[in-house]
């Protein structure tokens, strides 16, 4: 049990911000350094839109920058580059299953862009490729393509840049654009500091706004954000034929309505991206975590704790985000914040078993691991778990009535951070807990 005297919460309160405190204070250099790379991205696409005007360049990229700077690892910035294209004429076709790659299911937005007359000055981007609803084919655009004539308009971008002394030695690595991959990767010097862009081309058209199945539209949002983030669909390359849905930019949007929320929400990201990178990864420095699945969980976080009361102090804010990341890993399911049947631990070859075992660490004695260190992690293996704790977050769902603010109320109370007044919550809460000790009395 956690020491509830004044001088020991006020002790643990200043060593949670002394923690971020680090943590913010790097934010300043790492936007200047992106900033400077940025720059230099801009110029090389800039080249691009000059040799071919259908390659469009989007100067507003303060969501990547705001991503960027959340960030505490070397994540690479996903970088969409518009195509001058009526994405509202082009029909959005069923491809054949044969084409749909590896993890993109037709069902989660793999699709064919089909052109809609000849005539256009979309020929070299063409090809007649086979879709389900007419068993044949039809005249589509064809992401391979367009991804070879960008990568070649970049190759010749970068070299007159080095023509004219744009570029000094060291600023730019080009190597990664050998690679057979659904984006080009450019390594780009910031400062002293390199970040990766990972470059895709983007078809964009007007949608419905999203609407999310037997959920409350914008619960825990400022309103109308759910909206706002969902009424573009963006279509990217998923395979040298096929398109997807691409919802990166939807999430940043819906991420930077949290931000104008009160509350230490996106402190809480800041902290646990931290502790991602420094003492949740695999061996060899490789991450099992990664930074989009924690924007998932705060996302989540911010549906299921609508309340203020949720997030009145770091300690409690981080603890919101702590459950679900929890109860994900037990489970071995992240579903996707706008897409729910998809999920996000799907396809992986993760130990997730080891990292929920280093989560439910931190989660039990925060101190050991709010410190920063070089080298190896923080030890977890002389440390035992709370029986009862742990079988609460194994518990088994079929039908999903466990993800419901109820039941993290009952794993926030295990770790003595509920601190919630609302007498509505409380009820909720206990009736839950009493049918899950009557369903399984062993766990009571």
């Amino acid at each position: 049990a956690r020491n509830g005297s004044g001088a020991a919460m006020a002790a643990s309160a200043s060593l949670w911000h002394s923690y971020l405190g680090v943590i913010v204070s790097r934010e300043r250099q790492r936007l200047e350094h992106f900033q400077r790379a940025e720059d230099i991205l801009l110029t090389l696409l800039e080249g691009v839109h000059a040799r071919d005007p259908r390659f469009l360049v989007d100067y507003a990229r303060n969501l990547e920058a705001f991503e960027f700077a959340l960030c505490t690892s070397e994540d690479a910035v996903t970088v969409e580059v518009p195509l001058r294209i009526d994405g509202d004429a082009l029909r959005v076709l069923a491809c054949w299953p044969g084409d749909t790659p590896t993890g993109h299911r037709s069902g989660l937005g793999t699709c064919c862009l089909e052109v809609p007359s000849p005539g256009t000055d979309l020929e070299d981007w063409t090809s007649t490729v086979g879709v389900m609803e007419w068993g044949g084919g039809a005249r589509c655009l064809v992401p391979g393509k367009v991804l070879q004539h960008l990568k070649e308009l970049l190759v010749s971008a970068i070299v007159h840049c080095q023509r004219q002394f744009l570029l000094q030695p060291g600023d730019l690595s080009a190597e990664n654009l050998k690679e057979d991959t659904m984006e080009l990767s450019l390594l780009i010097r910031g400062g002293w500091k390199t970040v990766r862009f990972d470059i895709v081309p983007v078809v964009r058209r007007q949608q419905e706004p999203l609407r999310l199945k037997g959920r409350q539209s914008d619960r825990g949002f400022p309103e109308g954000s759910l909206q706002k983030a969902t009424e573009e669909a963006h279509f990217v390359p998923a395979s040298p034929h096929c398109w997807r849905s691409s919802t990166h930019l939807p999430i940043l949007k819906l991420l930077q309505a949290v931000d104008t929320l009160k509350g230490p929400r996106l402190d809480s990201l800041r902290l646990l991206d931290q502790l991602r990178s420094q003492d949740w990864g695999e061996e060899g420095g490789k991450g099992a975590l990664t930074f989009n699945q924690l924007k998932m969980v705060l996302l989540w976080s911010t549906e299921l704790f609508p309340s203020s009361e949720d997030w009145q102090d770091l300690e409690g804010s981080v603890y919101r985000l702590l459950v679900i990341l929890l109860r994900c890993l037990a489970i071995q399911r992240l579903p996707h914040f706008l897409h729910p049947e998809e999920n996000l631990f799907q396809g992986k070859p993760w130990d997730l078993a080891s990292l929920y075992h280093k989560v439910e660490s931190f989660a039990q004695d925060p101190p050991r691991f709010l410190r920063f260190h070089f080298g190896l992690p923080a030890r977890t293996d002389s440390w035992q778990a709370d029986a009862g704790t742990r079988a609460l977050l194994q518990l088994p769902d079929k039908d999903g009535s466990y993800w419901d603010t109820a039941y993290f109320d009952i794993l926030l109370s295990q770790f003595q951070v509920y601190r919630i007044q609302d007498g509505a919550r409380h009820s909720a809460m206990s009736q839950l807990l009493s049918k899950i000790q009557r369903e399984i009395p062993q766990q009571s």
